[in-house]
Parts: structure tokens; C-alpha cells; sequence
């Protein structure tokens, strides 16, 4: 039986912890909030060893899977680096740049494990362990069969060469996350202007396969419930373009739309978190009406 271990206990690890302990999966986990009665009480009802330290977690791990935000990416695997068995698999769930994921990679492979960059490729919540995943790097192709027997049954092979999936991931993300981006601003402004409406019809008109009331409610809940998590990523995703010569103009922008929504929502603009209601409204217009208001005040 393979032994996991979860550095980072958020939403991402909550659901695998969830999903391996219903496989009878030996589970252990640590996060930066260790000391948080809800993920502590998470831990405890799955049976969850809730481990002191990062490298704890390693120490009885046959993998270890990171699911930190992507700041915390490095950190995370030097602190878990201590802890890791020769040849255990270290799989990095984060959303970071591909220099980012080298920097890990060379922490975790000079402890003696084995790397593994992981880019996952849409939200997790729909798929749950099997969200699509991309493996990158030269133990990534025998890290593919683990991951299946575990249950993760989106993880396939992308490439030997560590930094392509996280290439391809950030890539994209910097149309996805920046398609949030847009559509809270241009909605925003549009609705202070009294024009959504033509707005909304020009762009069924220009777009028609989009429900654009449906995709603006649910841009508007995503950036709300994790704008602080996606702006880690697009700054991660500016690296990314960076890399390459290239200014991340658009990169950027997002990032800090992102990270302005999150300061919203940490404000309490948008209701108090964990309450009923919070992030959760059919129609983008009330959290518009809301960030309306607060920039009037």
C-alpha cells in the first residue's frame, strides 16, 4: 500500500485527502495553518495524521504531493526536502513557472527524491483526484501508474523535460485567468455605466456559444473565493512570460485584478467567509453593485 503525504491542507487537499482516505489510503498532512481547529477537525475525521512539520510528512511517505500556493512553492520543498526518502516521489501540484519548479526541483533532488511537476489543467472541485493533470520531468513517467492506482486517473506523461507541463499550464492560465480578469472589470464598469445590458447582448452577438450571465456569476465567484490564490499564479504566470524575453504586460494586469479582488473579499465587501451567501450568487450584478458601492464610499 502506498503511503501519502499532503503538504498544504486547502481546498485542493482537502478534496485529495478526502478522496484517498475513501481508497483506504494512509494519509499524512501538514499545512502553514497548522494550528486551525477546521482543518484540524478535517484531519481528524478522515483519519488524517495531522504531522508536525513539513518534513514529517515525508518521512513515512512513499509520495508526497505539494498543493501550497504557488509562493510558497520553493519554500515547501525546502522544507519538506529533510524528510524525503531516496527515491520518493515528490509531485508538485503548483501553479508555478517552469524556473520556479526547477529551483524545487533541485531541493528535493539533492534530498534524493524524485520530482515530479504536476500542472493541473482545470479547476479541481468538477473532477475532484481525477482533474486532468500534466507530468513533467524525467521520473514523470514513472510516477504515471502510482498516481492511477491511487485514484488520480487524470495524471498522464507530458514530457521528460521539467518546466513544459508548468509552461503549458501557465500559458494558458494567462487567457483563463485573465478572461476572469476582464470579465469582472468590463461587467463592473459596464454596470456603473447602466450599459450591461448592451453589453451583455453585443457580446452573446459577438461570442453566441458563451452564456455570458452564467460564465460572469461564475467569474465573479472564482475570484471572489480565490483571487488571493490566482494572483499567486499570474505572478507565476508574468515569470513565466518573462522567461522568455517578453514583457507580461497582460500577465501582470490580471495579477493584480486578482489580487485586488481578494483584498475585496478579506474586507468583508462580499460577506463574511464561511457564512451562507458569500461568493455564491447567481447573478454577478450584487457583487458588482457591492464593489460599486465601496468604491463610491
Amino acid at each position: 500500500m502506498v503511503n501519502v503525504g499532503l503538504i498544504g491542507y486547502g481546498e485542493v487537499g482537502r478534496i485529495l485527502a478526502e478522496d484517498l482516505r475513501e481508497r483506504g489510503v494512509a494519509v499524512a498532512a501538514q499545512d502553514l495553518k497548522h494550528d486551525d481547529p477546521a482543518l484540524r477537525e478535517h484531519a481528524e475525521r478522515l483519519g488524517v495524521v495531522w504531522a508536525d512539520s513539513h518534513a514529517v510528512v515525508a518521512e513515512q511517505a512513499d509520495v508526497v504531493i505539494c498543493a501550497v500556493t504557488a509562493s510558497q512553492t520553493g519554500v515547501a520543498a525546502r522544507a519538506t526536502a529533510p524528510g524525503l526518502r531516496p527515491g520518493t516521489f515528490y509531485l508538485d501540484f503548483n501553479s508555478a513557472s517552469p524556473g520556479t519548479k526547477k529551483e524545487a526541483s533541485s531541493a528535493v533532488g539533492e534530498a534524493g527524491g524524485r520530482y515530479v511537476e504536476g500542472a493541473v489543467m482545470t479547476s479541481v472541485p468538477p473532477y475532484r483526484s481525477a482533474v486532468p493533470l500534466l507530468l513533467g520531468g524525467p521520473d514523470a513517467r514513472d510516477l504515471e501508474p502510482v498516481l492511477h492506482g491511487l485514484g488520480l486517473s487524470g495524471a498522464r506523461f507530458h514530457d521528460e523535460r521539467l518546466g513544459v507541463a508548468s509552461a503549458t499550464k501557465l500559458c494558458r492560465s494567462v487567457m483563463i485567468k485573465g478572461l476572469e480578469a476582464m470579465v469582472v472589470e468590463s461587467f463592473t464598469a459596464a454596470r456603473a455605466h447602466g450599459v450591461e445590458d448592451a453589453v451583455l447582448a453585443s457580446l452573446a452577438e459577438t461570442f453566441p456559444g458563451i452564456d455570458w450571465e452564467a460564465q460572469g456569476a461564475y467569474f465573479f465567484q472564482r475570484t471572489i473565493e480565490h483571487g488571493r490564490r490566482r494572483s499567486e499564479e499570474m505572478f507565476e504566470s508574468a515569470r513565466t512570460v518573462a522567461e522568455t524575453g517578453l514583457e507580461p504586460l497582460s500577465a501582470t494586469g490580471t495579477a493584480h485584478r486578482q489580487a485586488w479582488m481578494a483584498d475585496l473579499a478579506d474586507d468583508g465587501v462580499f460577506g463574511e467567509r464561511g457564512q451562507e451567501g458569500f461568493a455564491r450568487s447567481s447573478d454577478w450584478r450584487i457583487e458588482a453593485d457591492r464593489i460599486i458601492a465601496r468604491e463610491d464610499g
